[in-house]
């Protein structure tokens, strides 16, 4: 069996094998990266650092100065120890699920995933054969956040736009800088209607050009100009000053934890949008019942006793991962 180390508060550690999984320590000699958001990128980096070819480019936009390999998605690459090969993973342009094949048996990791993934993503797909171990995130770990389908959010954002422009206000999205801004972007470039996103996303959206998913008529934000356009920012933009000169706007939160309605009063926002970048947590419970791995670990969740009563009761086995070990330190 593999031995799995939580290295502190960023990545895994396969010592038997000598990789890294979104990895920063000093004890791995190959280190794979799942995606570019900021808590999974290895900032310190001692060995050689895979990553998708999107990812890649995120990471050297983001301000990684060490030397990345491209590696695709189902291109299997051969260590010493094992062999290595990326799945998409639907959470962001470029994510990837990392399966590790050795003697020791195989291993699942799941970075950060959502299935049915993004429409700003290469897709979902899982490795065709059994899976011994299983690593999987639990952001949204209770039952109570269970998402629509993507016709449903599609129709809640257009819909949020269009009411607002007729009645003269600005929309406003909240939404992180690399993978919501975009997915945004995405479902409304049918409008064809001017968007501007905040300058630290506007620099990552060429990555998603690039690579097939046009993100239709926008711009980087700009004071004198946004009023009357859709407006997207990170929610921290709001309070240094971000569209502070339009009167008449209407600001939409979109992520999962708008599933929890308390979240309008402490946002103070008009409306709530459940867009997520993960998976629900039905959709997660079904994918390990689908899978049927010989373990699995619950890692990245405030409520891992939630996510083991329900695979328990489904004869799964499983376990929390701990932030701060693992579980054969």
């Amino acid at each position: 069996m593999l031995k799995i180390t939580k290295a502190g508060n960023h990545g895994i550690l396969l010592p038997q094998l000598s990789i890294g999984l979104d990895y920063s320590g000093s004890k791995a000699e190959h280190v794979f990266v799942s995606h570019g958001h900021a808590d999974h990128i290895p900032w310190k980096n001692r060995g050689t650092v895979y990553a998708t070819p999107p990812t890649s480019s995120f990471m050297k936009l983001r301000g990684v100065k060490y030397e990345v390999q491209e590696l695709p998605f189902q291109k299997t690459l051969e260590t010493e120890n094992a062999r290595i090969t990326f799945y998409p993973a639907g959470h962001i342009l470029g994510s990837a699920m990392t399966f590790v094949e050795s003697d020791f048996g195989n291993l699942l990791y799941t970075g950060d995933y959502r299935t049915p993934p993004s429409p700003a993503t290469e897709g979902f797909e899982l490795p065709d054969k059994s899976i011994d171990t299983f690593i999987t995130e639990a952001t949204f770990s209770l039952p109570v956040y269970k998402w629509k389908s993507y016709e449903e959010l599609k129709a809640e954002v257009t819909g949020f736009v269009q009411e607002a422009l007729n009645n003269e206000y600005t929309p406003v999205f909240l939404a992180y800088n690399l993978g919501k801004a975009q997915e945004i972007m995405f479902l409304l470039k049918d409008l064809v209607h001017p968007i501007q996103i905040h300058g630290a996303g506007y620099k990552l959206c060429e990555v998603y050009e690039e690579h097939g998913f046009p993100l239709g008529n926008y711009e980087s934000y700009d004071r004198d100009t946004c009023e009357g356009k859709i407006l997207i920012c990170p929610g921290s933009a709001l309070n240094n000053g971000f569209a502070s000169n339009v009167k008449k706007k209407r600001i939409a939160y979109c992520s999962g934890w708008a599933a929890m309605e308390a979240r309008r009063s402490q946002l103070t926002v008009d409306k709530l949008i459940p867009l997520s970048d993960h998976l629900d947590f039905f959709e997660l419970i079904d994918l390990c019942e689908k899978l049927q791995p010989k373990i699995t670990y619950i890692t990245h969740t405030p409520n891992p006793n939630v996510v083991k009563h329900y695979l328990d009761e489904r004869g799964i086995p499983s376990q929390f991962l701990d932030m701060a070990a693992g579980p054969n330190d």
